[in-house]
């Protein structure tokens, strides 16, 4: 990870005021805040934030007003305003706890260079990804639509909920996983217990993702609730 970031010093007293001061007057004035603490909590705070993001991370902060005059802070706690993130363009919240409160706001531009995913060619909706239909481009996912997936092999063999145009970012709320049973699909109903375990076939009435609730048609022709599983299996609880 690269931080990058600048803050100009504060102008000190002049030495004409310095000598203007009677003895003893400086000694009581209280110190001032170093504006590079402050930037330097704001960057370790963003560093924390972005560790869990994939690529590479790049920090930038603004740099702060030279003029501003703080009177020096023993615990600085950073933080991010509601409902900001961590990354693109983003404020970090420094606030003073003690002795003296006060607050300043640090502008900051967080970036992601990562590999993600594209569609290879035109995609239409209900089609059944493949290596073919994919490849990766370079960029920064701060500037993308949340949820890019940055990892092909996640796609493969999933279902497109949505038609994508040669190009286009694929993102995970567009994959679906195959059904584990499709609707009017000869099934197998299992039921199991301590030391048994029954079978017979019945036929699936809706389709179901692994994990997800089916009902089944029994042979005899009563309606039976249970759990999809791989391999057209309804597993059933008695």
């Amino acid at each position: 990870m690269r931080t990058a970031y600048s803050a100009p010093l504060m102008c000190g007293l002049s030495l004409i005021q310095f000598l203007s001061f009677p003895n003893g007057v400086l000694a009581s004035m209280p110190a001032r805040q170093d504006l590079r603490l402050i930037q330097d909590t704001a960057a370790s705070f963003l560093h924390i934030q972005s560790a869990g993001l994939p690529g590479q991370v790049e920090i930038t902060l603004a740099p702060l007003d030279a003029r501003i005059n703080l009177p020096a802070c023993a615990a600085l706690e950073p933080s991010l305003p509601s409902g900001s993130r961590a990354w693109g363009n983003t404020t970090v919240t420094v606030r003073c706890v003690a002795p003296s409160p006060w607050t300043v706001y640090v502008r900051a531009t967080v970036k992601v260079i990562s590999d993600y995913v594209v569609s290879a060619k035109p995609l239409a909706q209900g089609h059944v990804l493949g290596p073919a239909d994919l490849t990766t481009r370079r960029g920064d996912l701060s500037q993308l639509p949340p949820g890019i997936v940055t990892n092909p092999d996640r796609a493969f063999g999933r279902t497109l909920a949505a038609g994508l145009a040669p190009g286009s970012p694929l993102r995970q709320d567009l994959l679906r996983a195959q059904p584990a049973v499709i609707q009017n699909q000869s099934v197998k109903l299992v039921s199991s217990g301590h030391g048994f375990s029954v079978s017979t076939e019945g036929k699936a009435l809706n389709n179901a993702e692994e994990g997800q609730p089916v009902q089944v048609r029994s042979a005899s022709g009563s309606l039976v609730s249970g759990i999809a599983r791989a391999g057209a299996v309804v597993e059933v609880s008695y």
